[in-house]
């Protein structure tokens, strides 16, 4: 056995259960997360969105996929970018505020992060956090190589994390930290290909400063807040169980993003748990941060 069983599981598990020729939604799945999921899109309930006075508008949850963004907008203003001003605003996604009319009409796949970019008449909505960072990256001219070489390999990158962090996320770290009981079969499954990742990784980062080359750019935002936090722990409290340790080149990249003073203040907005000097729910101007 890889981990240690918990619960009881419930009747007809594992080996008994025979799918119905057409599945239906008859109860919630359990786990932490089941109050946030369903088979149907679309809002639940009216509730504007509030915006603030910077043109752009950020609503979202410190997640990793939601710390990809606000580090990339602390990037741009520590580059000097002042137009990437923001408010941040909390979406507390246990709470169901991804469904409110608004942020589904800025988001129609109810997922943080969203944001609004005001600078454009009408508005802008950009969803997707992949999609974000390259309108950001494309907005201001930065933290995109130029070479051709680089940029694709940036681009590789940058989409070869969303096709496989929901592996490690939705897989790995849903059936090993979130699931109401272990099962051995999945997390054995996803355990597997989340070390295959970060062999990936440990590999490419072997020959390569950064994950585009010598040059930081938003593929190492991108994939940072997830397999980067994997390496100290922060995610699942799984490092132990994953061996996080042997990743030496990933251990050596993670910990020099890690200490960029743009990741460690972008990281910390819209962050409602973990050590309270790390929490900041909202963020409406740069000082907010240095309280």
């Amino acid at each position: 056995m890889s981990v240690e069983k918990s619960e009881t599981p419930p009747p007809n598990y594992p080996g008994d259960y025979k799918p119905a020729k057409v599945w239906t939604w008859d109860q919630e799945s359990g786990g932490k997360w089941a109050s946030i999921n369903r088979p149907i899109a679309g809002a639940t309930h009216e509730k504007e969105l509030p915006v603030g006075k910077h043109p752009i508008q950020l609503y979202s949850l410190a997640t990793p996929n939601g710390v990809k963004v606000t580090v990339m907008l602390e990037e741009l203003l520590a580059l000097g970018h002042e137009g990437a001003e923001y408010d941040a605003y909390l979406i507390k996604i246990g709470d169901g505020d991804q469904f409110g009319s608004g942020f589904v009409a800025a988001n129609p796949n109810s997922k943080i992060p969203a944001m609004m970019d005001h600078s454009t008449s009408p508005p802008t909505r950009v969803f997707e956090s992949a999609s974000i960072l390259m309108y950001l990256a494309e907005k201001f001219g930065e933290l995109i190589p130029q070479g051709h070489k680089e940029r694709t390999e940036c681009f590789n990158w940058l989409f070869w994390q969303m096709g496989s962090a929901p592996y490690l996320g939705g897989g790995f770290g849903h059936f090993y930290a979130y699931a109401p009981f272990k099962i051995e079969y999945c997390i054995d499954r996803f355990a597997m290909e989340t070390k295959r990742q970060l062999d990936v990784l440990d590999r490419h980062l072997a020959e390569n400063k950064y994950m585009a080359g010598d040059a930081y750019s938003i593929a190492d935002i991108a994939i940072w807040p997830w397999y980067g936090n994997l390496m100290f722990n922060a995610l699942y409290d799984a490092s132990e169980f994953l061996d996080t340790g042997s990743y030496k080149h990933v251990n050596r990249w993670a910990e020099e993003i890690r200490d960029r003073p743009a990741v460690q203040r972008g990281r910390r907005v819209n962050r409602v748990f973990g050590p309270e000097e790390d929490q900041l729910a909202e963020r409406h101007q740069a000082s907010d941060l240095d309280r």
